[in-house]
């Protein structure tokens, strides 16, 4: 099946306008795309592998709504220019053109998954559900992920990182802090390396579902991985409930924007001896979050690269 698409081309100012206008025309459903930037609320919740550099906000959006290919375009369109035309006497609406055109039918829920593989970081396997464990891999340290929509894979360069300073550190005696866990990828694989216990955390409640599958598909005993939602940057609450020097090693991969202001507050979680492992860190990033780390408290134990991405690992002596 085909889809009418037609896209307004209007001002950021007055993008909100526009969409409620489209609602109250029946029009369910609004696709936006702007160059405004992030506020500092949005980049707090991103607890993600990479934060891209946005271009520069230039005032336009561009707002897309869906029509079937039988409906009655010409009519709603009819609609949509008039409400536009109206809306010019007392907002800036831009240039309010509108473009048209056709996309296909596509189950966008399920389209990313052509584009995960699976994929080897050295001598572990990182496989999703609908793919079969080759015969040649049964031996290897085998992780089945499937992230979902929201979360990562393990292929982004900051997560393999982090998982080869897992194989590392982790020993059986493990006690381990997955801060920003998402899909739960770098505590499955410290647990599949031999680790007591784990503990993740995230500021979305999306984690938890996601967690939950993916201890299902890896054998995870539930008391073995336990999942968390709060950020322990300035919720006590939430800092109470992850506990205090209890930790062997703690994983951060994030962005070293939010790395800054975590350390000093997670070295209270860690042990003495504990090895913090952070990642997430664009290389221009590197001299921020060493400082940051050295601040702290911590001893930098060793800075590792991968393609323009790096992670530092340090101890609290």
């Amino acid at each position: 099946m085909k889809w009418n698409k037609f896209t307004v081309k209007t001002t950021t100012e007055a993008e909100d306008l526009v969409i409620s206008a489209l609602v109250d025309l029946g029009i369910e459903g609004v696709e936006i795309e702007d160059k405004q930037p992030l506020t500092e609320e949005d980049k707090q919740r991103m607890f993600v592998d990479i934060l891209p550099d946005f271009p520069e906000d230039d005032g336009v959006a561009y707002l897309s709504f869906y029509l079937e290919e039988d409906a009655d375009t010409s009519s709603v369109l009819e609609r949509v220019k008039r409400e536009l035309e109206d809306m010019r006497a007392y907002t800036d609406i831009g240039e309010g053109s509108i473009a048209a055109s056709q996309t296909e039918d596509k189950d966008w829920i399920n389209n990313w998954k052509e584009y995960f593989k699976q994929f080897y970081v050295d001598d572990i396997l990182i496989i999703p559900s609908w793919e079969k464990v080759k015969e040649e891999d049964k031996d290897r340290l085998i992780i089945h992920i499937d992230p979902g929509t929201a979360f990562g894979t393990g292929m982004h360069e900051t997560t393999q990182l982090c998982i080869r300073q897992l194989k590392k550190y982790v020993t059986e005696e493990t006690e381990l802090l997955d801060v920003g866990t998402g899909s739960g990828i770098l505590s499955i694989v410290a647990l599949k390396l031999g680790a007591k216990h784990a503990v993740g955390t995230d500021l979305d409640p999306c984690a938890v579902p996601a967690v939950e599958e993916n201890k299902e598909a890896n054998n995870i005993p539930a008391d073995a991985f336990t999942m968390m939602i709060g950020n322990l940057i300035d919720d006590r609450a939430t800092q109470d409930a992850v506990g205090y020097e209890k930790y062997d090693v703690v994983t951060a991969n994030i962005l070293a924007d939010v790395l800054v202001p975590l350390t000093p507050v997670i070295i209270n979680q860690m042990k003495q001896g504990g090895i913090y492992i952070t990642s997430g860190i664009i290389e221009d990033k590197e001299a921020v979050v060493v400082n940051a780390v050295k601040e702290a408290g911590l001893e930098v134990l060793e800075v590792t690269r991968q393609g323009e991405w790096v992670s530092v690992t340090a101890r609290k002596n």
